[in-house]
């Protein structure tokens, strides 16, 4: 089979790392061929953040029905309705992967259908046909992770099988407690099961600051969702009638399911990277702080850098990759400027250092708490929550976390003030819109600056 001809870029992986850096390298007007064995889109799109999302939604609308008498409205919740939930779920991926596919022909990038592997430091192989390129971007994403010994299968499930449930479970122990367990946990104890975490570090979402966990853990409780916290997980039985889950502590947990979202790991095995003496550790390609690998000519972006495993992370990589190989010279990105965001309810964003790691790094820092009780809009969508800002002393903010009802849209302005080191007396003379939940964030620099309106500095 004749070999193809030579591109500027050729990218393994379609999905968030992988068609930025295609989309963008081809508006500079490099040729680029860009590998998928499965949907561009990838994860994310398919089997990740777009479609629990959207189930998150419906939790939301199954809330807001079931709460409506107290605002004056009377709804009945009559049942959720499995197969419309995901009728919908499925319609809103369709339409993004639908304009996905029409940018990607639109750039006039050539898109290679099938299994690739790397065959040479510049060729990528599929189907016995190589595609050379000056350039290689490794893409390959991520697989959900389970624990050694923990078979997948049956009653014992992860995130994708769990996306695809036609009926809801009436009980399930969600083993993992960061973001992909307390978002289904959130989702499932909306749509009526009886939802049970296990997490075997002290607290649920463990790597946000702590007070945003102690915040959702007061949070859960209050909805019902029950959880046990720093005791590892010892074995799992199942049976026709559901699974019986075991703690090292000898505790037992009955229930007709378990998700297994103990994490996401890189999708590297037998793609012929080290073969091509591309340097990996323990699945992780490594590279530099330009996304480059030791190997002359190829670069790696997304879930299989170490590093926060989060699609705007990859997304952002695979911009930088191509302007890096246009010769822009683009400044690389900084992983502690990346803001992060928690969908269950109540949502949880953040971005910067926590308090605690802020402390490590400077020793003394302000900090403030602004309590949305006391900002209109979260009164009107009745939400509890806060906005906690730190910063170096007397210095610029370092770290916004937040916890509280659609708090992640406000994760920009947060972001804006940690990447661009904004000085609290500097963001307090911005006007923020009122009535919004934008202007917690106003009112809570406003402390921070010294000059607390409607809270006690």
């Amino acid at each position: 089979m004749a070999d193809a001809p030579e591109y500027d870029v050729v990218i393994l992986g379609g999905g968030s790392g992988g068609y930025a850096c295609a989309l963008r390298a081809a508006e500079l007007g490099l040729s680029v061929a860009l590998v998928e064995k499965d949907l561009l889109g990838g994860t994310c799109l398919h089997r990740g953040c777009i479609p629990t999302k959207a189930l998150l939604h419906a939790a939301e609308v199954a809330d807001a029905t079931r709460e409506s008498e107290a605002v004056g409205v009377r709804a009945t919740l009559e049942a959720i309705d499995m197969a419309g939930v995901n009728k919908y779920k499925d319609a809103v991926i369709g339409r993004l992967f639908k304009g996905l596919q029409g940018l990607v022909k639109s750039r006039k990038i050539t898109v290679v259908e099938g299994e690739g592997r790397l065959v040479a430091k510049n060729a990528v192989e599929v189907a016995g046909k190589r595609y050379t390129g000056r350039n290689v971007v490794l893409a390959s994403g991520s697989y959900s992770r389970s624990l050694p010994g923990l078979e997948i299968g049956g009653r014992v499930i992860t995130s994708e099988q769990a996306l695809g449930l036609d009926s809801v479970p009436k009980s399930v122990v969600v083993l993992g407690g960061g973001v992909i367990g307390v978002e289904f946990a959130s989702v499932w104890r909306s749509f009526g099961a009886d939802v049970t975490i296990v997490e075997a570090l002290p607290h649920l979402v463990p790597l946000e600051d702590e007070a945003l966990s102690k915040a959702l853990e007061r949070a859960f409780r209050k909805r019902g969702i029950k959880f046990s916290l720093g005791v590892r997980f010892a074995g799992v039985e199942q049976s026709d009638s559901g699974v019986v889950v075991r703690l090292e502590d000898g505790k037992t947990f009955e229930a007709d399911l378990l998700l297994v979202a103990v994490g996401r790991g890189p999708n590297t095995a037998g793609l012929g990277y080290e073969e091509q003496g591309v340097a990996v550790d323990r699945g992780f390609v490594l590279t530099d702080e330009r996304l480059r690998t030791n190997v002359e000519g190829v670069r790696a972006v997304g879930d299989i850098v170490p590093g926060l495993q989060l699609a705007h992370r990859g997304f952002q990589q695979g911009i930088f990759v191509a302007e890096d190989i246009a010769g822009l010279n683009p400044v690389p990105i900084d992983e502690t400027g990346i803001p992060k965001v928690t969908y269950c309810e109540p949502e949880v964003a953040s971005v910067g250092l926590t308090e605690a790691k802020a402390r490590e790094k400077y020793g003394e820092v302000d900090v403030v708490e602004y309590n949305l009780g006391g900002n209109g809009r979260s009164q009107i969508i009745g939400t509890q929550g806060f906005v906690k800002l730190v910063r170096a002393k007397d210095g610029p903010v370092v770290g916004v976390h937040m916890i509280g009802s659609r708090v992640g849209e406000q994760v920009g302005e947060a972001q804006l003030v940690v990447n661009w080191e904004a000085y609290p007396e500097e963001v307090a003379t911005l006007v923020h819109a009122h009535p919004t939940q934008n202007e917690a964030l106003g009112e809570a620099f406003l402390a921070l600056a010294g000059k607390p309106l409607h809270s006690h500095a």
